[in-house]
């Protein structure tokens, strides 16, 4: 079966039919069409990228709407270390179906088509990374590297920091935003290039204990739901999993987001709160350290095509030599010892202020 058949049994006319958003991230720039309520959801959720100037890519919008007869579906393997059933795909002869098992969203992506349909309005998280996903794609086919890392920049200084997933990296991010002059680059992905980042649209999605552990996002809870946080075990505290979103600019004031930013440092968090020495950073090679690789290195996952057109087939898995080439002059440093996000943004200011050293 082909996409033309697909699109057929849809109807395209009320995202056709509604105003168009645009979006410009970095070089990208992405027009989304899609009806109803769910474009003021979207719009005030992407402010930070908004643009007036029609995008090259189009994502077609189709709340409440179904494939019939369903598609046969194959699982895709989760990520090593995730359980559960997450995605679902069927591959069409010039293009993939995607679909999200809980919530029942699908996506139709083939070279030049993006088009989801379902639950959208119950489901908006997952039709904001649907239009990320767009911006990773485009990117690495311009070979570009996708990373599994939030960043910030500084004047003309970049900070992606990496790590194990609850490892820290968005609490480490989030605390060199207190640092002023600091911008925010992305949150979970960062895409890296020529000693270049590119983040996305995706505002930080935190646990009750980066919150905290950091006096500006206490309103994010109320008062007696920090009490009751604050009682708990730190290790309770530290695994406990209740998202909250946190609005850059509504928490940090505006003009502190910037998606696209030079990358001079990358830090690798590779600390344990059971340690007993202190937090130390210490400048590494990949040639001497690949072990880190690991924590960099992230799978686009099935929407993903390259410049062919072929989608990335289950399993695979990224190659290190890209991503050594990506990061060649930028400066690698380990975090290590016992977990300090105090000590951590220490450094950060150090490194802004043009003073920093391993230690």
């Amino acid at each position: 079966m082909r996409v033309a058949e697909i699109l057929d049994r849809l109807d395209l006319a009320p995202a056709r039919q509604a105003v168009p958003f645009h979006l410009a991230i970095g070089p990208v720039g992405i027009t989304v069409l899609c009806p109803g309520p769910l474009r003021a959801t979207l719009t005030a959720y992407f402010a930070e990228a908004m643009s007036d100037k029609p995008g090259a890519i189009s994502v077609h919008l189709l709340p409440d709407q179904a494939l019939s007869p369903a598609p046969r579906w194959t699982d895709w393997a989760r990520e090593e270390g995730k359980t559960g059933r997450k995605d679902a795909v069927c591959d069409l002869e010039d293009g993939r179906l995607v679909r999200k098992v809980r919530s029942g969203v699908t996506f139709v992506q083939a070279p030049g088509v993006a088009v989801a349909l379902g639950p959208l309005t119950d489901s908006v998280s997952t039709v904001i990374n649907f239009i990320n996903t767009q911006v990773l794609s485009d990117r690495m086919r311009a070979g570009w590297q996708l990373a599994h890392a939030a960043a910030v920049t500084h004047g003309d200084q970049g900070l992606a920091i990496s790590g194990l997933s609850g490892g820290g990296k968005s609490t480490s991010a989030l605390r060199m935003m207190d640092i002023a002059g600091t911008r925010f680059v992305s949150n979970d992905r960062v895409l890296l290039k020529n000693g270049q980042a590119l983040g996305i649209p995706k505002h930080p999605r935190i646990n009750p204990g980066t919150i905290l552990g950091n006096p500006r996002l206490h309103d994010l809870l109320t008062a007696s739901r920090r009490a009751e946080l604050a009682a708990l075990p730190p290790a309770d505290l530290w695994d406990l999993e209740d998202k909250h979103d946190l609005m850059i600019s509504k928490t940090y004031g505006p003009g502190r987001v910037q998606y696209a930013a030079p990358l001079t440092e990358f830090w690798v968090l590779n600390w344990s709160r059971a340690a007993a020495a202190p937090m130390r950073l210490a400048t590494v090679t990949l040639a001497e350290r690949p072990d880190l690789l690991g924590a960099i290195m992230k799978s686009p996952g099935p929407f993903h095509q390259a410049p062919d057109g072929r989608f990335e087939p289950d399993g695979t898995r990224p190659d290190p030599a890209p991503y050594l080439a990506a990061l060649r002059g930028v400066t690698l440093r380990e975090v290590a010892g016992r977990v300090d996000f105090d000590a951590l943004a220490a450094r950060g200011r150090a490194l802004f202020a043009g003073q920093l050293a391993d230690g």
